[in-house]
């Protein structure tokens, strides 16, 4: 039997790596240098930082605690490193493994924290000079198991 709160999970780390790629796709080495302020992130830390939390909620998933720190080697090198992320939790989510961890828990922690994150690199590209088009994401094409790069195109992008 299909457990309701994964597949809730997995279509939740569906809608990540749209909404993640729309906000990571088009950007360069130069914008993952990007500094908005004297403390804050730059785009490049945030995506290695989301991909550290990815990696922790399979982490945690399977019942242990791993966290790193990551700077984030090159935008090209974390934007890999973020559709493989996704793809390995989605594809624990997909298995007839035990979830150790509960999908509540798993939800307001890891994954909550980097929809945030996605987030922010998205208000950053705006700050950047390079922004991302606003969308209707309840229409979106969004399917469960769809985790890569090659995401559907936009069904309603507003002006």
């Amino acid at each position: 039997m299909t457990d309701p709160k994964r597949e809730l999970l997995r279509h939740t780390v569906a809608t990540m790596a749209y909404r993640g790629s729309k906000a990571i796709r088009g950007g360069s080495e130069e914008f993952g240098h990007f500094v908005s302020g004297d403390s804050t992130r730059t785009p490049l830390q945030i995506l290695a930082h989301i991909g550290d939390l990815l990696e922790w909620g399979l982490s945690l998933a399977k019942g242990e605690q791993i966290w790193r720190n990551s700077e984030g080697e090159s935008w090209a090198k974390e934007t890999e490193r973020f559709y493989s992320c996704l793809t390995a939790l989605d594809q624990f989510l997909a298995s007839d493994e035990e979830l150790k961890s509960s999908a509540e828990r798993l939800f307001q922690g890891p994954i909550a924290d980097a929809l945030t994150h996605i987030g922010q690199i998205a208000l950053l590209r705006r700050l950047a000079e390079s922004p991302i088009r606003g969308e209707n994401y309840f229409v979106a094409e969004i399917t469960t198991g769809t985790t890569g790069p090659d995401q559907p195109a936009p069904k309603f992008e507003f002006g």
